[in-house]
């Protein structure tokens, strides 16, 4: 247990993180001094630093602000990192070897989450989705909640949202095996798919993770699965388990979807009810059995059928996840931060059925050099549903280039013939606005930083 209250200041190495950054925002409004560092300047250190927060993007230790600096001090503050920091860091190891307490993103989480009623999001993907639904239900209710959202809610313009309640909502992070920190009261788990073997070496040892996580809820606690993943869980003694999804044995079960001009009506069978005529305005069949599950958290935390219909046609959804930046006759551009292929095959699919008929242009960036690797043949598959692909030099976020891997094993066993090898600064002037009907970008690196361009060039016509 951390003694917060010995605590002065506390230092995040890598606070431009859409998790480090949720939290550095926490503590600063908790009255803490808070500092860090980040390899470059974004929207997300910019907010920071007009919330008060020294940020420095150079790693030499010089620089420090003096209570972090002063080893005299160290028992006054605390250190938090990330996995994907590189152990050469030379402000990481300062602190490490200069004896500071040291301590992961996931370590801080799991010390709130035991003073909370915490609600965790698990999945290898519609984490952030489902949990800024579950966050805006209860924000919209008498209930409320505070939260640690992945992404920027467009609701709230936040990836945190502090309230009076007694429940927090956070995402259960699988990679490094971080969720295996928490104690949540309620848990989701979303999916199950192949990913980070880099952590886990083969789809079995992640799903003894996840079943470890389930492991981790409060005697008494709520378990909710989606309906395909059901027999792959191990739901502990002490625990209740409902399932969602779009098949009538779900606890929680959509049904009779309409897709009218801009919005889908349907209905949600719960184990004590039929919500009829549920209106929803956000793209996407997927969307709505992730809404399932937000709204079974929502009912069991108290929240209203009333309260529920007037919040669920108020979502906007999340900045990168499946961000309709613009939509007009003869030209749409979406956004998505998917970066596994069966990620990549929800969008398209949401894509597919919202704007039917209409071509597709995709630009990809991979991210990871293990997971191209390791899913080069899905990716291959899953493009070539696109009418048209541009691929990205590979992200490698934490890991170093491995000889053989790049964007060109996409490439070469794609199908389409309508695809090109691009580097970034060359996409702005390849785009041919007249050539195009609905763009997507595609992925979790740093090709969120030709978003607003494109969008300008789109704009200008």
């Amino acid at each position: 247990m951390i003694d917060f209250k010995k605590i002065e200041g506390i230092y995040f190495i890598g606070i431009g993180g859409i998790g480090m950054s949720a939290l550095a925002l926490y503590f600063s409004k908790g009255g803490y001094i808070i500092a860090g560092y980040d390899r470059s300047e974004s929207r997300i250190t910019d907010s920071l630093s007009d919330s008060g927060c020294s940020i420095s993007f150079n790693d030499e230790p010089e620089i420090l602000p003096e209570l972090f600096r002063n080893t005299s001090k160290k028992d006054r503050v605390i250190i938090v990192y990330t996995p994907a920091i590189p152990h050469e860091n030379r402000i990481l190891s300062y602190f490490r070897d200069n004896g500071y307490f040291l301590y992961k993103r996931s370590e801080l989480l799991g010390e709130i989450s035991s003073q909370t009623d915490t609600i965790a999001v698990a999945g290898t993907h519609g984490k952030t989705t489902i949990s800024t639904m579950i966050a805006h239900l209860l924000k919209q209710s008498h209930v409320d909640c505070s939260a640690f959202l992945g992404g920027i809610s467009k609701n709230y313009d936040s990836n945190l949202l502090l309230g009076e309640s007694r429940f927090t909502v956070m995402e259960a992070d699988e990679f490094d095996r971080s969720f295996h920190r928490l104690k949540p009261l309620m848990a989701v788990v979303t999916s199950l798919d192949a990913d980070h073997l880099d952590i886990y070496g083969d789809q079995a040892t992640m799903i003894k993770a996840y079943n470890e996580f389930c492991s981790k809820i409060r005697p008494g606690g709520i378990l909710i699965v989606n309906s395909g993943i059901r027999k792959d869980i191990i739901v502990p003694v002490d625990v209740t388990c409902y399932t969602y999804g779009s098949g009538a044995d779900a606890d929680y079960s959509v049904s009779d979807i309409l897709h009218k001009k801009d919005h889908y009506c349907f209905n949600l069978k719960t184990p004590g009810v039929i919500i009829k005529d549920l209106r929803f305005a956000f793209p996407g069949i997927i969307n709505i059995k992730n809404l399932a599950a937000a709204v079974a958290i929502a009912l069991i935390c108290g929240v209203t059928e009333q309260e529920i219909r007037k919040a669920v046609i108020l979502f906007q959804g999340v900045r990168r996840r499946f961000d309709i930046r613009i939509n007009r006759p003869g030209l749409v551009y979406i956004d998505d931060y998917a970066h596994h292929p069966e990620e990549i095959k929800a969008c398209i699919t949401n894509i597919k059925e919202y704007f039917g008929g209409r071509k597709i242009t995709g630009i990809f960036q991979p991210h990871l050099f293990s997971r191209t690797r390791d899913h080069a043949d899905g990716f291959a598959s899953i493009l070539d549903e696109l009418d048209e692909v541009i691929l990205l030099p590979i992200y490698p976020a934490r890991e170093k280039p491995i000889p053989g891997v790049s964007s060109e094993i996409i490439f070469n066993k794609m199908k389409k013939e309508k695809k090109k090898l691009l580097r970034m600064d060359e996409i702005i002037d390849a785009l041919d606005v007249n050539a195009l009907d609905v763009l997507v970008t595609i992925g979790a690196g740093d090709i969120d930083k030709l978003v607003e361009p494109i969008e300008e060039k789109l704009k200008r016509g």
